[in-house]
């Protein structure tokens, strides 16, 4: 559907790939030569919640309060957990009808994209240079740029488009790895099970009984502080994995928490006999804070884009990782910007719609600031 629009507009090279990629470049409508930047938005939403069949509701104007989710009338979006609300009396707001996910994250980033792609061919005489779009899938489980060829984008920053809220740009985010815990026992029928059975379920559970309960948890943790999550368990008395995510700003810290990982093993194998535990860890993306000094216009010509509208532009740190922490690391410099999402991952997830404007308002300026900046050099 993206492809054949962007077709439509008159964008050059459009392509939907076998990998679920869309790209297509929005030419420059200068003569001088400006660098190629890329725009980038995730096409798939969060697993941890349905995404099929989404019924979406439409509060305008949002006159304050809490906002009762008519699907399932025991999800309520309360301004005790978004005191955010407080500041959008007016505002047009878009939720699920609380049964399952909106999908703001990331169709908000989706839809601006596509918005300031129309509003420059719109208006020809705002000058910019060549934009790449991107659209991207897998990013909700680590794999949105897996496929993605740098040289054939051909650009020398880019812009995700996965933020909350409005006029932050997000510097940093989680270094991240992923955990994958393979407990093994060996199963018999229990009539028989005396001496014989050893029950993978019950180490499992020592395993985790035997993470951290009062520190490095999602439920205690915040700024930037990280934690480690399990997140995913299956299996039966003769084998069961777990899956757990670790976080930290500072890499580094990721390699203490996988040996704590491993210590537990040890000790489970050690009091029940016959086990035998596992841990495998696999790095998933990088704090891009490092990434983005390789090119500091990437951060600031935003910065100044955000200023030339009138707004300060708050450098901001993301718990969690986008397609940007990514190509960050392989060399393309990607701060994230706000599209207007809020709550991810939960069916109490919703957008606001001036944000959005907002938002197009920012990758327009910015695709102006580039430009200028280019002209002068």
């Amino acid at each position: 559907m993206l492809a054949a629009e962007l077709s439509t507009l008159g964008l050059n090279d459009v392509c939907h790939d076998q990998h679920g990629l869309v790209l297509a470049t929005l030419p420059a409508n200068v003569t001088w030569p400006v660098p190629v930047v890329a725009w980038n938005a995730h096409l798939d939403t969060s697993p941890e919640t349905s995404g099929t069949d989404v019924r979406p509701q439409i509060v305008r104007p949002y006159t304050g309060g809490d906002i009762v989710l008519p699907g399932d009338r025991s999800k309520v979006i309360r301004v005790a957990d978004n005191p955010e609300l407080e500041q959008l009396h007016g505002a047009t707001l878009i939720t699920s009808d609380g049964t399952t996910l909106l999908g703001a994250d990331d169709k908000a980033g989706v839809a601006v994209i596509m918005e300031a792609v129309t509003y420059l061919l719109e208006h020809p005489e705002i000058p910019h240079g060549p934009l790449r779009i991107l659209f991207t899938c897998d990013e909700e489980i680590g794999h949105g740029v897996d496929h993605v060829d740098l040289q054939r984008l051909g650009a020398c920053a880019c812009y995700t488009l996965d933020g909350s809220g409005a006029n932050t740009i997000d510097v940093e985010t989680f270094s991240a790895d992923l955990a994958t815990v393979t407990v093994r026992g060996v199963n018999i029928h229990p009539s028989i099970a005396k001496g014989r059975m050893v029950n993978a379920v019950r180490a499992a559970a020592l395993f985790l009984n035997r993470l951290p309960h009062d520190r490095l948890t999602p439920e205690l943790s915040e700024g930037r502080q990280g934690f480690l999550h399990p997140y995913a368990l299956q299996g039966g008395v003769a084998e069961v994995t777990i899956k757990i995510l670790l976080r930290d700003f500072d890499t580094g810290k990721l390699a203490d928490y996988a040996r704590l990982l491993q210590s537990l093993a040890r000790d489970v194998e050690q009091e029940i006999a016959g086990v035998t535990c596992h841990v495998a860890v696999q790095m998933q993306y990088r704090n891009m804070a490092e990434g983005l000094q390789r090119d500091p216009r990437a951060v600031a010509f935003a910065q100044e884009a955000h200023a030339r509208l009138g707004r300060r532009a708050e450098l901001t740190v993301i718990r969690g990782g986008t397609d940007g922490s990514m190509l960050t690391a392989r060399g393309l410099p990607t701060p994230n910007l706000a599209c207007g999402q809020h709550t991810p991952h939960s069916p109490l997830e919703w957008a606001c719609l001036e944000e959005m404007v907002s938002a197009v308002e920012v990758l327009v300026e910015t695709a102006r600031v580039w430009c200028q900046h280019a002209e002068t050099e």
